[in-house]
């Protein structure tokens, strides 16, 4: 968040909508609210519930896409597949926040056969999630490493900065796969 907090400062004269994605700290919410036009880690009631206050009192809405943990590791953030129906139906008590897809970060290996069954999962969960909530459509999914099987498994949002922009080290890049980062 400071990192896109310095970037929003830096180019304040430019019309750029500002997409965020990853595990956000609750004390960081009033800086997203502020700035986001998109979200792409939403992952607990608590969060929805803190971003929906301040967004009310920003009068803003902001675009959200669930996080689902479908590799079902410990370290990686994101709710349960079997959370995921629950959570979608109590979306509706946040006026602000407008449900757009869901999210995935997938298994970090170089074995496809591992790794494709992470999207596959997620975009199963989506056709559930679809008709219950229509509007949650988009699938934020696949990296550098990864992102041609998210892509044939439906990915409507890829997140490529390294492929792009090059490893770089971040503060937070134990949050992504590789010791250098892949969160542009």
């Amino acid at each position: 968040m400071q990192e896109a907090m310095a970037k929003c400062e830096a180019l304040t004269d430019l019309p750029i909508d500002w997409s965020i994605v990853g595990h956000l700290q609750s004390n960081k919410v009033k800086y997203l609210a502020r700035i986001a036009s998109e979200f792409h880690a939403l992952d607990s009631l608590r969060l929805a519930e803190l971003l929906d206050r301040r967004l009310a009192r920003e009068g803003r809405s902001l675009d959200v896409y669930v996080q689902v943990n479908t590799s079902g590791e410990q370290s990686k953030f994101g709710l349960h597949p079997d959370a995921l129906l629950p959570f979608v139906d109590q979306l509706g008590q946040f006026p602000h926040l407008r449900p757009r897809g869901l999210m995935t970060l997938a298994l970090f290996s170089s074995d496809r056969a591992k790794v494709r069954p992470c999207f596959t999962l997620l975009r199963r969960l989506r056709d559930e999630a679809v008709r219950r909530v229509p509007d949650i459509t988009g699938l934020s999914m696949g990296m550098s490493g990864d992102f041609e099987d998210a892509i044939a498994e439906g990915a409507t949002v890829v997140r490529v900065g390294q492929a792009i922009f090059g490893k770089r080290p971040t503060p937070d890049s134990f949050y992504w796969p590789g010791a250098t980062g892949d969160g542009a």
